[in-house]
């Protein structure tokens, strides 16, 4: 009795015209099918002249899909740059590479990278609409800078207690008109109390 023969086990293709980037801080190294060139794996440099390169060399050989894992910030520019060439790009965690062990070089992480993209195996991340990433920049900026004004009033507030101006007993908001006319006039080396008064708000 014959054995039965052995197929082949390897795992199907999802993505024919994949490619895989491993994103550095200062140079990506890109991987595609060695069937597509005889230079399957190169390295670019992250300046934009660079990227626009690397998005024109992988359109070139028919790439139509690329995988990249969300390394720090330095991915955004990469992955806004391919899409603008059309190509679908694919942020994935790098948890979803880093399962198999031994990979140590940077030109192993992209063929990995685009090997289990081909096969359909990394999810991609959520990545909002150009709008609402926009909007979020806007809004991350002005947190951060209400965050440092906050704590610039409590310089103020403290310079005041050290020199045992205890405007913060009379006026509710030293950041308001009442309080910045008199904090202004301070400074300017006005130090008379009545003077300083008058220079509250009518509504105070």
């Amino acid at each position: 009795m014959k054995k039965p023969s052995k197929k082949s086990q390897s795992l199907p293709i999802i993505h024919p015209h994949p490619a895989g980037i491993d994103i550095g801080a200062s140079f990506h190294v890109v991987a595609i099918a060695p069937d597509k060139t005889d230079e399957p794996v190169r390295t670019f440099k992250a300046f934009t002249s660079d990227l626009h390169e690397m998005a024109k060399w992988l359109v070139s050989h028919g790439i139509t899909t690329v995988a990249m894992e969300s390394t720090g910030v330095y991915w955004v520019p990469a992955y806004e740059i391919l899409e603008e060439y059309g190509l679908q790009t694919v942020l994935s965690n790098a948890r979803d590479t880093r399962s198999v062990p031994g990979r140590k070089t940077d030109v192993n992480d992209a063929q990995w990278i685009q090997r289990l993209h081909a096969c359909g195996l990394l999810k991609a991340s959520f990545r909002p609409t150009t709008l609402v990433v926009e909007l979020r920049s806007y809004l991350r900026v002005r947190e951060r800078l209400s965050d440092s004004a906050a704590a610039h009033i409590q310089h103020m507030q403290k310079a005041l207690t050290f020199m045992n101006i205890q405007l913060n007993l009379v006026v509710s908001d030293i950041t308001g008109v009442t309080g910045m006319r008199i904090i202004r006039a301070i400074v300017a080396g006005e130090l008379t109390p009545s003077t300083l008064a008058a220079y509250r708000d009518n509504r105070c």
